[in-house]
């Protein structure tokens, strides 16, 4: 057999590649972005707060893992014209599909609740009032803007929506870092092995490589495809091939490297203000918000405030599509943000019940930090064989033809799968 680089560099292009890099920004971008929701963000809140610069490191050892595997999940879209679930389906037991799908969706429900939480207290920050109201508004825009905006509409949204996590870039320029103690805590951490540090390791592991966004990824470049007359999968039109891996590459890259600058901006300046200034205890990231106002000034308030809103309109459909797309796929339903409701009412009802799932969470008296950790736990369970699953499918001719990945980025692949189960692995040691 053909291997997968001379099978792709032997292949006429059908159209000269002239497009702009930023028109090759789309499903990667949105998915980097929606890493950095307002779960996340409290995660990096709290390493950056308890451990200081000494947790800068993670940030960077992560970004080539989240890159490698992600390019995965959207090969196998690009490739098979499917989603996850559906290749999951046609190609391994139910009861496996049924473990993982059920399990994102518990997971995912937790974590839309929280951000809500998140989100309405952020808002209650900066507005006064009642921060439930704040989430149900909020739960409820997301359901319709899923819902009666067609995906080519909506996924500009989305694009826009990924600014808000410039909000993190402003607030280091409006703080005083000590950059000679940040260089070397970063590439010469400090590093220490009592659990609380393990502990938060492995929460920096679990936001930034979650199951979601594998699933999201690669239904967004089935997304694409159906929004473009001219696209089609790889094993039907290979001549595509070259554009496409190359438009995957930069958007993946390019959109990781946003989600990780944006997480180091976030542990940075936590850091350097709350963790300088004795405030270790940071619960959630409206605490981080409102505890930087007296150090930091309002100016660096208002950008973390707002930032935990925009990251939480973009992160929530992310949520409740991946769950979506997950669902219908096992089920062979109509899965399309560019359906209208009446032709995909499984899909949408997905969408619609886990946001007010997600509601009534955030209404409830559930202590939000625990809701987090049991989010993390149940990522944690099914992370690691969700990635062997897509290891082995980006390497089966039966998925992905002639298009099978290659040794490097196979490697690569592996080798986050490898880290995430250590990370799993020291999480349950140290409960």
């Amino acid at each position: 057999m053909m291997s997968p680089v001379k099978a792709t560099e032997s292949m006429p292009l059908d159209e000269q590649d002239n497009d702009s890099v930023l028109a090759k920004l789309g499903p990667g971008l949105i998915t980097g972005a929606a890493d950095d929701d307002p779960s996340g963000i409290a995660t990096y809140s709290q390493a950056g707060a308890q451990f200081g610069f000494n947790m800068l490191w993670t940030i960077l050892l992560t970004y080539p893992l989240m890159c490698g595997i992600q390019i995965v999940s959207a090969r196998i879209g690009r490739v098979s014209g499917h989603g996850l679930a559906t290749n999951i389906a046609r190609h391994y037991p139910k009861a496996l599909l049924y473990f993982i799908i059920g399990s994102l969706l518990v997971a995912n429900c937790i974590n839309i609740g929280a951000d809500l939480a998140a989100m309405g207290e952020a808002t209650k920050l900066l507005l006064g009032g009642q921060a439930k109201w704040y989430a149900i508004v909020f739960g409820i825009a997301s359901v319709l803007l899923q819902v009666f905006i067609p995906y080519q509409s909506y996924v500009r949204v989305l694009k826009w929506l990924t600014l808000a996590l410039l909000a993190y870039v402003a607030t280091v320029f409006v703080v005083r870092i000590p950059w000679g103690e940040v260089v070397v805590s970063t590439f010469v951490p400090q590093i220490s092995l009592k659990p609380k540090y393990i502990t938060t390791i492995v929460a920096v592991f679990g936001t930034t490589i979650s199951p979601y966004l594998f699933f999201w990824q690669a239904s967004q470049e089935v997304e694409e495809l159906r929004a473009k007359p001219n696209e089609t999968a790889l094993l039907k039109a290979p001549s595509q091939a070259i554009r496409s891996m190359k438009r995957i590459n930069i958007d993946t890259f390019i959109g990781m490297g946003f989600s990780n600058m944006v997480a180091f901006c976030i542990m940075l300046t936590t850091a350097a203000t709350l963790h300088m200034h004795g405030h270790t205890d940071i619960q959630s990231s409206a605490q981080a918000a409102s505890a930087l106002k007296p150090i930091a000034g309002e100016f660096a308030f208002l950008l973390f405030s707002l930032g935990i809103i925009g990251t939480g309109l973009l992160a929530i459909p992310v949520l409740a599509g991946s769950s979506a797309y997950a669902i219908a796929g096992s089920f062979k339903w109509k899965n399309s943000l560019e359906h209208k409701p009446a032709d995909a009412r499984g899909f949408y009802a997905v969408i619609a019940i886990s946001t007010v799932i997600g509601v009534i969470l955030s209404l409830s008296n559930v202590d939000p930090i625990k809701a987090l950790f049991w989010s993390a736990v149940i990522n944690g369970i099914i992370s690691v064989p969700v990635m062997v699953i897509m290891m082995l499918m980006a390497a089966k001719p039966e998925v992905m033809g002639q298009f099978v990945i290659s040794r490097r980025l196979k490697a690569l692949g592996w080798l986050a799968t490898a880290m995430m189960a250590i990370a799993v692995l020291a999480m349950f040691f140290t409960l």
